[in-house]
């Protein structure tokens, strides 16, 4: 335990997670304490409701694993039958379903053990008080008992998770504290697959059975964005890689030229990139790459599309932007890089704070190169070769 990463993230991260955990295993205690004596008709709901969630969860990590796929929270397989028991299981019974994303974690390698912990403690926190809006002894049945367990359910553990990562990284994008707008719309439908999984299995307890399939689906589809992600995206740096926003921008300059609007693009190459992989190792790199990544998008619009090019070398397109603007829009990226303050381990494993980074860009327009994006960025290129042979740390417009 004392080698968790957990013990390297910051205090009030480390103070929140532990406190999540703790209200987690305190709620279960209390359940075990104080929960009744289940029913024949409850061990029933309860096998049925088991049976199909271990036997989904085991074929659904039995695929992604021949596939040597990355797993994706499968938190969307859980609300299903989380849902159903919230309205169909005694407190102390919904405890042992709960042991689902376990057997997750058992199907899966968990690096970091702690981020898993604190995750299964979300969703614990997040089911019992679903289940306190449901009805604690017994779970009221209308149309708005329904929708509130499925909400609170969604929205409480989606709240506790994204404290968690906000306090983890400060400066983390939206999407990945919040989700995806998909993640939200899976984490619907799933809530009323279970729903519609608790008012079948009134009638017959093996209805369950008849969920397998859809909560299959439901999980293939819940991976889309990850897949979605590792194509279109660079994974050292998060921004897109160079084809998903070559992709983007011929689209975006299209618009442009549709309407008559101004663009400009900025191609920026790290001075001297090439001494830190040297003389501290490719690790220490990749973190000023991610570094550099996140003060770009920082020094930006939101609708301006930032890519990583390849190697040291970045790109933005700035549409409805003017010469002066784009170019001054460069000069604020370029005194930020000068600026940054990046702590990375070397090859010998001691920290390293690397400071004195510079950026040499180069800043093409439209009202000069037209609309092509093979134009542009041929003469951003040039112009930034320019920047290079002024001295570097320079921006220069073509």
């Amino acid at each position: 335990m004392r080698d968790w990463l957990l013990w390297r993230m910051r205090p009030a991260a480390i103070g929140y997670v532990l406190l999540v955990q703790a209200l987690a295993l305190a709620l279960v205690v209390l359940v075990f304490v104080t929960g009744r004596q289940p029913g024949a008709d409850d061990l029933m709901n309860f096998a049925a409701l088991a049976s199909t969630a271990g036997a989904t969860i085991v074929i659904t990590s039995v695929s992604i694993n021949i596939r040597r796929q990355i797993r994706r929270d499968p938190w969307t397989l859980h609300i299903v039958y989380l849902a159903a028991g919230i309205l169909l299981l005694p407190p102390n019974l919904l405890v042992l379903l709960l042991l689902g994303p376990t057997l997750h974690g058992v199907l899966h390698d968990r690096p970091e053990a702690h981020r898993w912990l604190f995750t299964t403690a979300a969703t614990t926190v997040a089911t019992f008080a679903a289940r306190l809006v449901a009805g604690w002894d017994e779970p009221v049945w209308t149309g708005s008992s329904f929708f509130a367990v499925g909400v609170v359910l969604l929205v409480v553990r989606a709240v506790v998770v994204a404290g968690g990562l906000q306090l983890r990284e400060p400066g983390a994008a939206r999407t990945t504290v919040l989700g995806e707008p998909i993640d939200v719309l899976l984490g619907i439908v799933g809530a009323s697959l279970g729903g519609l999984m608790a008012v079948a299995m009134v009638a017959a307890p093996l209805a369950a059975l008849l969920a397998g399939p859809p909560m299959i689906l439901l999980d293939l589809a819940s991976q889309l964005p990850q897949w979605r992600r590792s194509a279109q995206h660079d994974g050292k740096t998060g921004l897109a890689n160079s084809t998903h926003w070559e992709r983007l921008a011929r689209v975006e300059l299209m618009r442009a030229r549709q309407r008559q609007q101004p663009a400009a693009l900025l191609l920026l190459d790290l001075d001297r990139f090439k001494r830190v992989n040297d003389e501290l190792g490719h690790l220490a790199g990749d973190t000023v790459l991610a570094e550099f990544a996140r003060m770009l998008q920082k020094n930006v619009r939101r609708d301006d599309l930032v890519g990583r090019f390849g190697g040291e070398e970045f790109v933005v397109l700035l549409p409805g932007t003017q010469d002066e603007t784009a170019y001054r829009v460069a000069d604020r990226i370029r005194a930020s890089t000068t600026t940054l303050s990046v702590r990375a381990r070397d090859i010998h494993g001691e920290n390293r704070e690397l400071t004195g980074l510079t950026v040499s860009i180069g800043v093409a327009t439209t009202g000069r190169f037209d609309y092509e994006l093979t134009d542009l960025l041929v003469a951003a290129d040039a112009a930034m070769l320019a920047a290079k042979a002024a001295g570097r740390n320079a921006v220069t417009v073509a």
